[in-house]
């Protein structure tokens, strides 16, 4: 009995143990089901994308950025393939270790890692980051022989951005540099360009590359290749080709643009030449100047610390942003405003005895005694101080003001460059808004005095003197000053035309034109420049100035010789030819220089020899030249119709510039 009752009672509990496991095992295979039913149902369409990604993968295909050339057809800005030694930090556990290992047998420089670091650290979104740029064919050929070892790490081909002129115009073109964060920021919050930069490394930081990113860049590729699962491709599933960037075709000749350089030499300043009828600029000088090449892959520490902390402020675009006084390049302004205003007639004269009074205040003269007896085409030819004392003093600083604002002085000329400055044209308005203490927001009338021959507050830039020379040659008819002409097509080289602001006619009387150009012939004739312009075949129009650095005692005398070389005047010029009818007018200022007709008046002249007769100089040879020879001979000239496109203070901040986020110290 005992051992009957012991049987069933182990046959319940056997039971008991068989329901309650297919219990669980049915519990286990509903759950199941229910996965089943959520993953390959209700969520079908989100893996299947998943799946679907994890199989192919989606690579940008970089576009060709476009190339930069001048009129001519030479190029200023060109791409070239080189290897690149780059290393994904996803692959590779040790990457220190990897690094000194590639090192045996290729060169890896400090400069090369540190680079490396910051890229890897600053640029998390792309997948890869040279080790190295530029590798030659022995390095190709070590890592190649290598390769097996180094999982992560492959040799790519990539376009490089080069500048085969080095310093030549270098201001102008401005250059690129790896993308920062900020960029990328900036990139991204704008959906309609955030994709077309995808896998791309590189954009405009300064000068043309800049201003012109969204034509120089490109439309970006994409092809979808089928993957393994271990990320190796299999094959090409589509593709859509990149198309490559437009060609910027400027208005500078580039041969002009070398040669000014080279005749200014060591000094420092700017200079503007264009052609009136079109307002393209011909050439846009700032010295010194800089190599951009330097900033493409990366500014290192030294080199960036040599051009920022320089005294002679290298990386300043002199044209653009230095603020200088005009000094007397603005009497003929002055004369033309007089005449404009019916303040002044050709013939009326004033005796001129060396200064003028105002009150108890003497104003000297540059000559002592005076001209004697001064009419406007003496005051221009013989520069007199006197006449324009008492022409300003006639006038008032609100009438200049006036008269001067519509010609550009102290405005944006809105050249297709960022960084323009405005300088100063001042007025008793200005100088309210100006001053905060309210004792120095009151005019003086003294204070005009020294408007009239471009010293005080006037301050404006190279580029506003030269389109305000321009408009006079041009019988008072201004057009927009402009570095690009036209944009092309890099597949099929059709030229598309910038579309420019239009023209704007001052409408000034011809006979007060003529009387000024009479003038101003006479400066190249028996004036101040005469030295400079002697037997040209041409007739040129000009007028020398010389501005003050810095202010000197009321009675004391300007001695060049004692003065500190960055202390001293600087030497200014504007002129046109030919005079009656020009095809060049420029202004530039030599800085720290002394007279305009000895330090200024002999480089236009070289211009303008170049410009309208042909005379050609060999520029000195330099350090650069010597260095860049190898480049220059890669030079490509590109074969145009027509040689010329038209037929188809300075002010510098004390403030040092922050280091750029593009550099990898």
């Amino acid at each position: 009995m005992t051992t009957l009752r012991n049987t069933e009672v182990e046959l319940a509990a056997f039971r008991l143990r068989i329901s309650v496991a297919i219990s669980v095992i049915l519990v286990v295979f509903g759950l199941l089901t229910l996965r089943l039913v959520w993953l390959q149902i209700i969520h079908h369409r989100d893996y299947l994308t998943q799946s679907e990604e994890n199989r192919t993968s989606v690579i940008p295909l970089t576009p060709s950025r476009g190339l930069i050339l001048d009129r001519n057809g030479v190029v200023l800005a060109r791409n070239y393939s080189a290897y690149t030694l780059e290393i994904t930090p996803s692959k590779v556990k040790n990457i220190e270790a990897v690094i000194d290992d590639l090192s045996t047998f290729i060169t890896i420089t400090p400069r090369d890692r540190n680079r490396f670091k910051k890229l890897s650290k600053d640029s998390p979104k792309l997948s890869s980051f040279p080790i190295r740029t530029r590798l030659d064919a022995n390095e190709v050929a070590r890592f190649t022989a290598q390769r097996y070892r180094f999982t992560g790490v492959e040799v790519q081909a990539r376009l490089f951005r080069q500048y085969p002129m080095a310093e030549a115009a270098s201001h102008l073109l401005g250059y690129i540099g790896r993308i920062s964060e900020k960029d990328a920021l900036r990139i991204e919050a704008n959906e309609e360009i955030a994709s077309n930069y995808l896998g791309t490394e590189y954009i405009g930081k300064d000068g043309l590359e800049k201003r012109y990113e969204s034509v120089l860049h490109g439309k970006t590729g994409f092809e979808t290749v089928e993957v393994s699962s271990h990320g190796s491709p299999i094959r090409t599933l589509s593709q859509t080709t990149s198309l490559p960037g437009n060609n910027l075709i400027l208005s500078i000749d580039i041969e002009l643009q070398k040669s000014i350089e080279s005749w200014y030499g060591d000094n420092r300043g700017a200079l503007v030449a264009l052609d009136p009828a079109t307002g393209e600029i011909l050439a846009m000088v700032s010295k010194p100047n800089y190599d951009p090449n330097l900033f493409v892959e990366g500014i290192d520490v030294d080199n960036w610390k040599a051009l920022n902390e320089s005294l002679d402020k290298p990386l300043l675009n002199r044209p653009l942003a230095g603020l200088y006084p005009p000094g007397s390049t603005y009497k003929p302004f002055m004369a033309l405003a007089a005449l404009t205003l019916g303040k002044r007639t050709p013939e009326h004269s004033i005796a001129d005895p060396g200064y003028f009074m105002l009150g108890t205040h003497r104003f000297r003269d540059d000559k002592a005694g005076g001209h004697g007896t001064v009419n406007m085409y003496r005051s221009i030819v013989d520069s007199c101080n006197t006449y324009y004392y008492v022409l300003a003093n006639d006038l008032g600083v609100d009438t200049i003001h006036d008269f001067m604002k519509p010609l550009g002085f102290g405005q944006i000329t809105g050249i297709d460059l960022d960084g323009e400055r405005a300088g100063v044209l001042p007025s008793t308005d200005w100088k309210r808004k100006a001053y905060k203490n309210i004792s120095q927001q009151k005019w003086y009338a003294g204070e005009t005095i020294s408007i009239g021959i471009g010293q005080g507050y006037n301050s404006f830039t190279m580029l506003q003197l030269a389109q305000a020379t321009a408009t006079l040659a041009n019988q008072g008819i201004q057009q927009s000053p402009h570095l690009v002409v036209a944009t092309e097509d890099s597949q099929t080289n059709i030229r598309i035309p910038i579309v420019l602001k239009p023209k704007v006619d001052f409408k000034f009387k011809p006979e007060h034109v003529e009387t000024i150009k009479r003038a101003l012939i006479g400066v190249n004739i028996e004036g101040t420049s005469s030295g400079a312009f002697r037997n040209t075949p041409y007739q040129a129009a000009g007028k020398t100035g010389t501005a003050q650095a810095i202010g000197i005692k009321k009675d004391a005398k300007y001695n060049a010789s004692k003065i500190a070389e960055r202390y001293r005047d600087h030497a200014l010029y504007m002129a046109f030819a030919p005079a009656d009818k020009p095809k060049i007018a420029l202004a530039m200022i030599v800085e720290n220089a002394g007279f305009g007709a000895q330090s200024a008046a002999p480089i236009a002249r070289k211009i303008f020899d170049y410009w309208l007769i042909g005379k050609r100089e060999v520029p000195a040879a330099s350090t650069t030249n010597t260095i860049n020879s190898t480049v220059d001979n890669l030079i490509t000239v590109r074969k145009t119709s027509n040689n010329s496109i038209s037929n188809k203070l300075t002010t510098f901040s004390d403030k040092k510039q922050s280091i750029p986020s593009e550099i990898k110290p």
